[in-house]
């Protein structure tokens, strides 16, 4: 039987979503911008719509078809000299070039990495790390964009017990390409979100108290936190997210969603914090991994804490893959929080103008990593003013704005 692959008319409303409303912070793309579109192999009827797309919208593509099969082979021969490896003068006039990327996610082979020494895909993620902080300084001047689209697979449609139809109604449904207009949809869903962020913006939080069956947790927001939604930045993103003053973090949490890293699997997670350093870090599953990603620079420190509404998401099942698991609702829609690097436009101010030192004063944590873990059981979050007033903000699933 061949597999399944989505219409025609769904994957140009995928590339119609992904390109003139994902980019530019939910505006879409403009005419002359330069954006590279990277697809793996296996998603190239998806590459050929995006392809299309931007080149309607007036932009100029660089389509980078990325082949799948070859990390393996990567990690087990690559020396020392060629993980660290880092063409510098590629990557920043790259950087310098491109005003968005647009980056599908597919996976055939979620085990190709498993018995891969974890410590090896550390070092080449650490040691390409300037280039994604180009980026983001870019990202800071409103001078770049970025967005991330799904393209399911048989191999995450049997991880998660679906047909690959019913994996790809999931992908369907969350990104609104069952209706009409999609575009319409994201603007209009966007407008709701914004306004729940603007709310949240308005408290002036210190401190969020987690507290639920598998959670007590405090994290301090600090100074001039500003709160996110969405915007395009994945699609789909249903959640409303900050990144705290780290040093702030204390209690513990755990997570009943597997975790899906690096070729491997982490179950059964729970992180226990103090000073706002991970003191103990234990897994039923992928223990190692877990300890190994943890011990990269900055990697035990919190770097975000998000919340997603269930009235707002249409992810109904889990899927393996983080950019929809992080964003699923259910009966208490979901808490994740991310270990690793901070988001610095989460800050009131302009981010442009601030120093790594400012940074470093204020509690973002910098780090090659940034790993979301996931848990959708009932919580009550609390929120602690810098008035000393306590407001439930968060509770059934919703937040009690």
């Amino acid at each position: 039987m061949n597999e399944y692959i989505p219409s025609k008319k769904i994957l140009q409303k995928y590339a119609d979503v992904l390109v003139n409303f994902a980019l530019n912070g939910g505006s879409g793309i403009k005419k002359g911008e330069v954006v590279q579109i990277t697809v793996p192999d296996v998603a190239k009827p998806l590459a050929k719509e995006l392809y299309i797309a931007a080149l309607k919208a007036g932009a100029h593509p660089m389509l980078r078809l990325v082949p799948t099969g070859f990390d393996r082979d990567f990690y087990s021969y690559a020396s020392q000299d060629q993980l660290t490896h880092f063409p510098e003068k590629f990557l920043r006039a790259k950087a310098d070039l491109l005003d968005h990327v647009i980056s599908v996610i597919a996976d055939p082979d979620p085990n190709e990495l498993k018995g891969i020494d974890s410590k090896k895909i550390m070092l080449s993620r650490e040691a390409q790390y300037p280039y994604r902080e180009w980026l983001f300084d870019k990202e800071h001047k409103k001078q770049f964009s970025w967005t991330l689209g799904l393209w399911g697979t048989q191999a995450k449609a049997d991880i998660v017990g679906l047909s690959l139809k019913k994996y790809w109604d999931q992908i369907i449904s969350a990104c609104f390409l069952d209706k009409p207009d999609p575009v319409a949809e994201w603007k209009k869903l966007t407008k709701m979100q914004r306004d729940i962020k603007d709310k949240l913006n308005a408290l002036e939080i210190d401190t969020v108290r987690v507290v639920g069956p598998d959670v007590d947790l405090t994290i301090k927001l600090g100074a001039n936190r500003a709160w996110k939604t969405g915007s395009g930045c994945n699609i789909p993103s249903f959640e409303h997210f900050t990144s705290p003053d780290w040093r702030g973090t204390h209690g513990w949490i755990s997570f009943n969603q597997p975790l899906y890293r690096y070729g491997n699997v982490i179950e059964g997670v729970k992180l226990e914090f103090k000073d706002g350093i991970v003191t103990k870090a234990t897994a039923k599953k992928g223990k190692k991994v877990l300890l190994d990603m943890l011990a990269t620079k900055n990697a035990n420190k919190l770097g975000e804490f998000s919340l997603t509404d269930t009235r707002f998401s249409r992810i109904t099942h889990p899927m393996a893959e983080t950019l929809f698991d992080e964003n699923i609702g259910g009966p208490f829609g979901n808490t994740h929080v991310a270990v690793g690097m901070a988001y610095k436009d989460c800050y009131k101010g302009d981010a442009a103008t601030v120093s790594e030192n400012e940074w470093e004063q204020m509690g973002y944590n910098n780090s090659s990593v940034h790993t979301d873990i996931v848990s959708t059981t009932d919580r009550t979050v609390t929120a602690t003013l810098v008035s000393g007033e306590k407001l439930v903000i968060y509770q059934n699933g919703q937040f009690t704005l």
